[in-house]
């Protein structure tokens, strides 16, 4: 064996020392030419060929992805002008998955948020607010899989039968998310016309029922292939709760706020939520108003639309080309043209599924069956609708509790019974609400 002696030794620790240093150098410079450049995620484009082995027709530049919030209340129409954004082929579409986080952190389903009156009680609040955004973030970046934090019982190998309203997606209900869907009759389907097929024929609970599980990790894919992803909410009580949203680079934010009178609010809380409304019931069909009458859901409701909407009319620069002011009975009276409105202000193209959708879904003669969320109906008769279900009482106090709010959302007053039950004098004001671009 050749011996080393201590020279020879020290010059090779000395070679492996600077070749260590200068591979660490090497990978420094390369970690740095790599961050230093901006960074996408290629999005797969639908219907293009795109995927393993064919990297040389991926195009490097992916349409942009608008991410799409609306931001309302419940019992404001919300369903509504989810199902606008759902109907499109190209837009993945969640109606509201905040409802897990809700009911994880507050161990409830309450329905209403009621203004803190603790220091503990904001502390709640700001926590809650803080997992919504972390949340939304996430689903906006198709991450899907961090719903399974607050999914109970939690998903098993990442399906779940317990997605909150699952059956309002029409991603979720169509292949290949739901393989089971059975195409249409007339012959062979391509997946583009099973998907409007069944988007056609499906009923909420029929989807569940057919579907079975959802595979999170399938939807996240196929989110990941839709160019735009849009989610309902009604647990954001205001724009300003949402500026490190609008504000993050990362996202291409935009939300569309949907306001409605508030007397045709509460007459839909009534006859939706019996149980929560016992005593707003019971005045109605009575006329004696209860003493133990609790209205703080309505100055809640009313105080977030007149701050948040006050916020953004107001157009500070971080709302700039993000903001898009909505009345109810202004889709409901006329919503092909104000879909129109809301599409442009997306810079979204309008798809033929959603003109087919409004003709079917808004001359109907009344709700399609007693679904709390039906969006089958008159839609401009819906809208005048509460004019009949509340009293003249009823409404005085509204009106009382309300008044700023109105007044800014262009909503008149009635001054008296006969008043209130002649639908021939239009209660929204014309007061157009321009898009802040």
């Amino acid at each position: 064996m050749t011996g080393h002696t201590p020279a020879a030794m020290e010059c090779s620790w000395k070679a492996v020392l600077l070749l260590v240093l200068a591979s660490l150098a090497v990978q420094y410079t390369a970690i740095r030419s790599f961050i230093a450049k901006p960074f996408t995620i290629c999005r797969i484009p639908k219907h293009t060929g795109c995927g393993p082995g064919l990297a040389a027709s991926c195009d490097p530049r992916p349409q942009p992805v608008t991410h799409i919030l609306i931001l309302a209340t419940t019992r404001s129409g919300s369903s509504f002008i989810g199902q606008l954004l759902n109907q499109h082929s190209d837009i993945f579409y969640l109606f509201e998955p905040l409802y897990h986080v809700q009911t994880t952190l507050i161990n409830t389903s309450l329905r209403f948020r009621h203004p803190p009156s603790a220091p503990a009680s904001a502390d709640g609040r700001r926590l809650l607010l803080g997992a919504y955004r972390d949340l939304l973030r996430s689903l906006f970046d198709c991450q899907l899989h961090d719903l399974e934090t607050y999914i109970k019982p939690t998903p098993d190998n990442h399906r779940t039968q317990r997605l909150f309203r699952r059956g309002a997606s029409k991603a979720l209900c169509s292949p290949p998310v739901c393989a089971a869907w059975p195409p249409a009759p007339g012959g062979e389907l391509d997946e583009q016309e099973q998907e409007v097929a069944a988007a056609e024929r499906w009923e909420e609970g029929e989807c569940v029922r057919r579907c079975g599980a959802l595979n999170l990790t399938l939807a996240a894919r196929v989110c990941a292939q839709r160019h735009h992803v849009a989610i309902k909410t009604v647990r954001i009580p205001e724009i300003g709760d949402l500026r490190t949203l609008v504000e993050d680079p990362r996202l291409n934010l935009k939300v569309i706020q949907l306001v409605r009178d508030p007397r045709g609010i509460l007459a839909s809380r009534i006859d939706t939520f019996p149980e929560s409304f016992r005593a707003w019931k019971i005045w109605r069909n009575s006329g004696r108003k209860p003493y133990n009458l609790d209205a703080s859901h309505l100055s809640a409701t009313c105080e977030d639309f007149l701050n948040s909407a006050g916020t953004g009319l107001a157009r500070p620069g971080w709302l700039k080309g993000r903001y898009m002011l909505v009345r109810y009975e202004d889709l409901a009276r006329e919503p092909e043209k104000k879909t129109e409105e809301i599409y442009r202000f997306l810079g979204v193209p309008v798809d033929g599924n959603v003109p087919r959708w409004i003709l079917n879904n808004t001359r109907g003669a009344g709700a399609s069956g007693n679904h709390k969320y039906a969006t089958v109906r008159d839609s401009a008769a819906t809208a005048e609708g509460w004019r009949f279900k509340l009293t003249y009482d009823m409404v005085e106090l509204v009106q009382n509790i309300c008044n700023l709010t109105l007044t800014q959302l262009g909503y008149k007053m009635v001054n008296s019974p006969e008043e209130l039950r002649n639908v021939s004098v239009n209660l929204a004001e014309d007061k157009i609400f321009l898009p802040f671009l």
